[in-house]
């Protein structure tokens, strides 16, 4: 098996600039904010990585997680279903000023692309976004009478999952909602770094718990009591 363990700042250390990168989340359920914050530490040492291009649900909430890499300048580009929150300022101001670029993707075809990419499907028919400007310049085709856009699939250099328990081979189990987008994006990844909050030796999980097969994880690093996006946005934290 090729899983490491490692400590934050090197499992970030691959993600270079012009890095495509999926980063798990459905809100605050499910984002690995350790990983992303020492993504950021690294950035305000060194200036390295910019010019990402972000894949998540959303464009950020308050001055942390992916809302401070957007404030801060790291991102060139945003691939998400939900660019505006109850606090997206960060992204509304780059946006707004040209900063920033955006690809708004329905939230079942933002999933369906990248399990799309997992599955090496480069491209799929969809009735959702028909007749609206997403689907302008793209394919479309009819299928039992009902028109459909072709969407392409969605690939990632790096991908930042927040999981619940690994064992050291890199297999996962999650915890509830915050499962959403990182089995899928896990397998859309050339590189998987996962954030858990338990690491246990091989056999220490059931195999009909594991929900990522270690195949699809490349690096894990445990954070026993991880942060919530949530509860550092209430407390008025400022990671910029």
């Amino acid at each position: 098996m090729n899983c490491t363990t490692l400590p934050l700042a090197d499992a970030v250390s691959v993600i270079e600039d012009n890095s495509v990168v999926m980063i798990s989340g459905f809100g605050g359920s499910g984002t690995p904010i350790e990983l992303i914050h020492a993504l950021i530490d690294r950035f305000k040492a060194s200036g390295s990585p910019n010019n990402l291009t972000i894949i998540n649900n959303n464009a950020g909430t308050g001055k942390v997680g992916i809302a401070a890499m957007i404030k801060l300048g790291m991102v060139k580009k945003m691939i998400c279903s939900f660019p505006r929150s109850s606090d997206a300022h960060a992204f509304s101001e780059k946006y707004l000023a040209g900063e920033i670029e955006l690809e708004l993707v329905p939230q079942g075809t933002l999933a369906e692309r990248i399990r799309a990419a997992g599955a090496g499907i480069p491209a799929f028919f969809t009735p959702a976004g028909f007749g609206t400007e997403l689907a302008e310049g793209k394919t479309v085709q009819e299928f039992d009478g009902k028109p459909c856009v072709m969407e392409h699939w969605l690939k990632a250099d790096v991908a930042l999952i927040k999981a619940d328990i690994a064992d050291s081979h890199g297999n996962l189990t999650y915890r509830l909602a915050a499962r959403n987008f990182s089995p899928l994006m896990c397998m859309a990844a050339h590189h998987t770094v996962a954030q858990v909050s338990q690491l246990v030796n091989p056999g220490g999980i059931n195999p009909e718990h594991v929900v990522t097969p270690g195949i699809f994880v490349e690096a894990v690093v445990e954070v026993p009591n991880p942060k919530q996006e949530e509860l550092l946005i209430r407390a008025g934290e400022d990671y910029t």
